[in-house]
């Protein structure tokens, strides 16, 4: 070592001792809100830009994005109509019909009043319409399910399931099923093929406890009535509405396109977001066990690092958080490299807004994770939702106050 780089590391040692000895090397002091870390600010609400994008991808196939949709604020579920047109919800209480082209955008009448406050992904945020799913039978009976939340008393709020019927640009026959369900918060929902309605609620202590419907999976028939087969019908001190329990915050369902079983997106605390291959009467752990840690640092489970020991474990899992939200399984040929594969939003990487991003994971047979690659990540756009298209094309919902639909296609 020259004697110039034996000085400077001298100097830069006693620099540091001196640091160390007066408190001023030490970890970061961040502010709190209600028990969370204030988040960083300076890569979010970035504008989309007027695209098209086109990116390399993992598997050798060159992809396309566009705008399909602009200008659509603050989206969050989306469903095709067998007919091609796409029904949105947007958190401000609206929904939308696009039409099949992208080129018409068409608010349908006769929604019940929704309550949505704060900035979408900030604390105590409240969405107004969330969830959409279609009846299998759509194109016979209109009918389509929705999940809301209505004003209720001295200025509050509560969480609604409906069942309504399309007709034209309004809705007929407005039912709530599920009253005083003690639902709200994200709310997700998926239908199989035989009409059978899953209901995805969210909880923390609730979760563990079999005489609520927090933080479930519920199994409805199309009524909204427990579904027959149900795995804790006639168990004394149990709902019969519950499928599997155990659950934080439910983001999004999905059916697979041939087994018809039903997947969850489920949003951890700091760390630990999952998917869960639900299976009936199954207990997913929530809020013992977590792969995740709490907002302040510490691991969920102290006494369980990290584990789901005695739980039904995720198939998939990330840590730091995705914040996960839309999931669905992509079937069609228009993106032949990507047939089979899962695709999951995320609202925002790491805990730091403007970093949402969409995933693509391969998995074998038996549901175990190979690899996986993350898309979109240079739009600094949060995910909401992602639906395969009749055309077989991917469409992707950016929860954004200027939103947007994307299309992905293989270029």
């Amino acid at each position: 070592m020259s004697a110039f780089r034996r000085r400077s590391f001298l100097v830069a040692s006693v620099i540091t001792s001196m640091l160390a000895a007066s408190g001023a090397v030490s970890q970061q002091s961040v502010p709190f809100s209600m028990g969370v870390p204030v988040a960083p600010t300076g890569l979010q609400h970035q504008a989309l830009g007027p695209g098209p994008w086109t990116y390399k991808t993992a598997e050798g196939m060159d992809i396309k994005v566009s705008r399909w949709v602009s200008n659509i604020a603050w989206p969050y579920s989306m469903a095709f109509l067998p007919s091609g047109e796409l029904l949105v919800t947007t958190r401000k209480g609206g929904l939308h019909l696009i039409g099949k082209d992208g080129k018409t955008n068409q608010l349908v009448t006769g929604g019940p009043p929704s309550v949505f406050r704060g900035e979408s992904g900030s604390l105590g945020a409240v969405h107004g319409y969330m969830s959409l799913v279609v009846h299998p039978r759509f194109a016979q009976n209109k009918l389509f399910y929705f999940f809301a939340h209505v004003p209720d008393a001295d200025n509050g709020y509560r969480g609604a399931l409906y069942r309504a019927r399309l007709d034209g640009l309004a809705l007929k026959d407005l039912t709530e099923l599920l009253p005083n369900s003690g639902i709200r918060g994200a709310t997700a929902l998926t239908m199989t093929p035989d009409g059978l309605l899953f209901v995805g609620s969210g909880g923390d202590k609730a979760a563990q406890e079999p005489d609520k419907l927090n933080g479930k999976i519920l199994r409805l028939t199309d009524d909204g009535k427990p579904a027959p087969g149900n795995p804790f019908i006639g168990k004394e001190g149990h709902r019969p509405e519950i499928y599997s329990m155990g659950h934080r915050a439910t983001l999004a369902l999905t059916t697979h396109p041939t087994t018809n079983e039903i997947f969850l997106s489920e949003m951890g605390p700091n760390g630990g977001d999952e998917i869960n291959w639900i299976k009936p009467g199954k207990n997913y752990g929530w809020p013992i066990v977590s792969l995740g840690r709490t907002y302040p640092g510490p691991w969920q489970n102290k006494a369980n690092i990290p584990t789901h020991e005695g739980y039904e474990p995720p198939i998939i899992y990330w840590t730091p958080s995705i914040a996960t939200s839309g999931l669905t399984f992509y079937t069609g040929d228009k993106l032949p490299k990507w047939k089979g594969d899962l695709f999951v939003g995320g609202l925002r990487y790491g805990e730091v807004p403007g970093t949402g991003r969409l995933d693509r994971v391969l998995l074998n047979e038996k549901m175990e994770e190979l690899r996986r690659e993350s898309l979109l990540t240079d739009l600094h756009q949060r995910i909401r939702d992602v639906k395969q298209g009749p055309d077989g094309a991917l469409y992707v919902a950016t929860d954004e106050e200027s939103g947007a639909i994307l299309r992905i296609e293989a270029r």
